[in-house]
């Protein structure tokens, strides 16, 4: 079987610009209309073609479920430059696809980037009806909290200052992350862990123990914030940042059914 192409949406960009999200978007099965939808949101620098987005829309597949999946601009198959990029743009990005294809409870699936992207999606969206959200890793601030603060040097941060940007190695590919004075400043528009969060619906964290790129306790440092809505957290001993060996693909979808289960009483 041939692997599904996607259909290409104009993207919230500059009057002008030809910028376009690439979506896959499956619909429910005839009969299902009346079930929750499925939304999934990549990680930085990661695409919706990675395993945990696949087993996603397989599974939504199997049990008749709707789904949506993108690239965010500067991603995958989508347009745009991704040094040229930032927080706000992905956002952005993510507000677009949901509005438009999103019509019903949806389940957010958010992975590390995405489940900050996924907070924030849901915080803009609060009178819409959210079935809830399923956060792998949630790399909440990460820009201020995990890069700019924690992980770089003064000399890393003397570079981005003056220099405007710097290219950190990256652990998953050969090509570095390339990170932009614009990110680490528009980061800081979007931070949440310094107040109350309440997306108004449950949510489902799962984080691995043994993350070398969002600590367990970063993720315990969101659950503090989060004192009005109802909140499970599975911690994995042996479990890394990716979280995408079968055992960890069948405890995403076992929290992402539980959720539907909920939305639909």
């Amino acid at each position: 079987m041939s692997d599904p192409q996607p259909q290409f949406i104009a993207a919230p960009a500059p009057a002008g610009t030809e910028e376009k999200i690439a979506v896959l978007h499956r619909p429910s099965a005839a009969g299902m209309a009346d079930r929750p939808g499925l939304f999934w949101l990549s990680g930085f620098k990661s695409d919706m073609s990675g395993s945990k987005a696949v087993a996603l829309d397989a599974h939504a597949a199997a049990q008749g479920l709707a789904c949506t999946r993108f690239d965010y601009r500067g991603h995958g198959a989508s347009g745009g430059t991704f040094e040229d990029l930032c927080v706000s743009d992905w956002l952005a990005d993510a507000l677009t696809v949901f509005d438009r294809f999103c019509q019903r409870p949806t389940v957010i699936v958010g992975s590390s980037m995405g489940g900050w992207i996924a907070l924030l999606l849901a915080l803009a969206r609060r009178k819409a009806q959210l079935g809830g959200l399923v956060l792998i890793a949630p790399a909440v601030d990460f820009t201020e909290e995990l890069m700019w603060k924690q992980r770089f040097s003064d000399e890393i941060r003397t570079a981005i200052e003056t220099q405007g940007r710097w290219a950190q190695p990256s652990a998953y590919g050969d090509d570095p992350y390339v990170i932009t004075r614009k990110l680490i400043e528009d980061g800081r528009d979007h931070l949440l862990l310094g107040g109350e969060i309440a997306p108004g619906c449950p949510l489902h964290i799962l984080q691995g123990q043994q993350d070398p790129d969002v600590p367990w306790t970063h993720a315990m440092r969101l659950v503090e914030r989060l004192p009005l809505d109802d909140v499970t957290v599975t911690l994995v001993p042996d479990g890394d940042h990716r979280l995408s060996r079968p055992q960890d693909l069948e405890l995403l979808l076992r929290a992402v059914d539980g959720l539907v289960a909920r939305a639909m009483v």
